[in-house]
């Protein structure tokens, strides 16, 4: 393993969970490389003149020692100025770890860090499309020794939502559960997280697309009772369904299925779904559907208006809109 010291870790990207489990892994490789280093864990805001000095020299106790900064983006200037000049030279008893949160914010000071040669970056940005949420879980999984196919990864990040860290925590179950080499699929998901995934947002908006509203009213009610997808939820996936319809119909001709999967933000397996979908939506009946989209998700989110009734009126109007 690459030691550590005389190096400097930096972690950015706005994926938290990522980029504290980097955090974490990367204190651990300092104390198993130097099990009697220190480990300091400050947040840059706090750091005073210097403060960063003292920090990165030797203690009564050990040579070696170990510095975590976290929020690199609230660095002070005068703290900014003794980072880069330590980075320029660095201490080779020393290993230094970097977080910075994501976003513009302290972009000079990681510019120069960048140019530093002793600098090693790690970037974590959130996945932004549920396709990226499945490639994440599939890669997750990879790393565990485990494989799954795309559908089921779809399945699992609607069964247990978008957060990072419960994904993880997915992954590692199934992993766990299934023999070495054995792939994991739609009906080994369900296994284990079907009656999370029995009726989410996302199946009460496929319903009412499709113009199934008896069945979407149903799983309305069933959601609101077992409280098993909020108002804002539900609302969410409805406007992502109609989104994407919407992205789908004004895609350009000649694209490629991978080129038009990008274009409309979902796998190419979802395809084949959204153009049967599409048949029975006109551009201006999708205008008048996300129209309903915006008022429910604006009188929910202001209180305007009970999120059941609310939903139940949407799932309606969407209907309604259907074939118009």
């Amino acid at each position: 393993m690459a030691t550590a010291f005389g190096k400097i870790l930096l972690v950015t990207g706005n994926a938290e969970f990522l980029s504290d489990r980097t955090r974490a892994r990367a204190s651990s490789a300092i104390t198993a490389e130097q099990a009697e280093c220190d480990v300091t864990t400050v947040t840059a805001a706090g750091l005073g003149p210097g403060e960063i000095a003292g920090l990165t020299s030797p203690s009564l106790f050990s040579s070696a020692s170990g510095l975590v900064i976290t929020e690199l983006q609230d660095l002070p200037d005068v703290a900014a100025q003794e980072l880069l000049a330590y980075a320029a030279d660095p201490s080779p008893d020393v290993a230094v770890v970097l977080v910075h949160g994501g976003g513009q914010r302290g972009k000079g000071v990681l510019d120069k860090l960048r140019a530093q040669g002793a600098v090693h970056e790690v970037k974590h940005e959130s996945p932004k499309y549920e396709r990226d949420y499945a490639r994440w879980v599939a890669g997750e999984l990879r790393d565990l020794g485990a494989t799954i196919d795309e559908p089921a990864a779809m399945l699992l990040v609607t069964a247990v939502g978008q957060d990072l860290r419960a994904l993880a925590g997915a992954a590692d179950q199934l992993s766990s559960s299934v023999e070495k080499g054995q792939r994991i699929d739609v009906d080994i998901v369900r296994k284990y997280f079907g009656g999370r995934a029995d009726v989410r947002g996302y199946e009460i908006a496929d319903a009412a697309i499709d113009g199934r509203i008896d069945l979407a009213l149903e799983h309305v009610r069933w959601a609101e009772a077992a409280r098993a997808a909020p108002p804002v939820v539900v609302i969410a996936a409805v406007a992502t369904g109609l989104r994407s319809l919407a992205r789908l119909s004004d895609a350009r001709q000649g694209l490629s299925e991978a080129e038009l999967a990008k274009h409309v933000g979902v796998p190419p397996f979802k395809l084949r779904i959204l153009r049967g979908q599409l048949r029975s939506w006109t551009p201006r009946g999708l205008a008048k559907a996300l129209g309903a989209v915006a008022r429910a998700d604006l009188e929910v989110k202001s209180g305007e208006a009970d999120g059941a009734f609310a939903v139940e009126r949407l799932v309606l109007q969407v209907g309604a809109a259907r074939g118009r």
